[in-house]
């Protein structure tokens, strides 16, 4: 390295240094902290505690939701089959097998929630409790990001109560003793 690219290294990091300290002073000069004394210089943002208890029945209120109870009678076993290849890019379904980005579908139908063995769960979602009733299942996969905020799930969501109905028969019928239906 030649002398004269040395100079050119120190000069570059003397003029950063020199632009730093008056970018420095000005801003001393413009918010001059010991001028306003008590002074706030920021805005304080009030954002309220989200009560995810409550999540259910706001959501089910505001968009009102058709329950998939009373259509599960008339469900697609085979359209459900073919919507769960949706799922089956993510989860399993059949006993015994592991996880993939997300738990493993076995038996699900009243299965407490963020209970498979060896899957890690969305805080939220393990605190959030309960069981995988139809109708749990139904308002999680209408939008599981809007249900449980926190999830992981990374999935738009079924808006269609039909294709959650056949969905969900399916899913009820991947155990040994099936959930009956309401």
């Amino acid at each position: 390295m030649y002398g004269f690219e040395v100079n050119k290294i120190l000069a570059a990091i003397f003029a950063a240094l020199v632009v730093f300290f008056i970018i420095n002073r000005i801003g001393n000069i413009v918010v001059d902290i010991e001028k306003h004394g008590e002074k706030e210089t920021a805005y304080k943002i009030d954002i309220p505690e989200l009560d995810t208890s409550s999540m259910t029945s706001s959501m089910t209120n505001e968009e009102n939701i058709e329950p998939v109870s009373a259509l599960l009678i008339t469900a697609s076993f085979e359209n459900g089959e073919k919507l769960f290849k949706k799922c089956g890019t993510c989860h399993n379904y059949k006993k015994n097998s592991k996880s993939k980005i997300g738990p493993n579908l076995w038996d699900i139908i009243n299965r407490p929630k963020g209970n498979v063995m060896g899957f890690t769960y969305s805080k939220d979602l393990t605190e959030y409790g309960g069981k995988w009733t139809y109708e749990e299942l139904s308002l999680f996969l209408y939008k599981p990001k809007q249900y449980i905020s926190g999830t992981k799930m990374n999935f738009a969501g079924l808006k269609n109560v039909k294709d959650r109905a056949d969905l969900i028969l399916w899913l009820q019928q991947q155990s040994d003793n099936p959930v009956p239906l309401p």
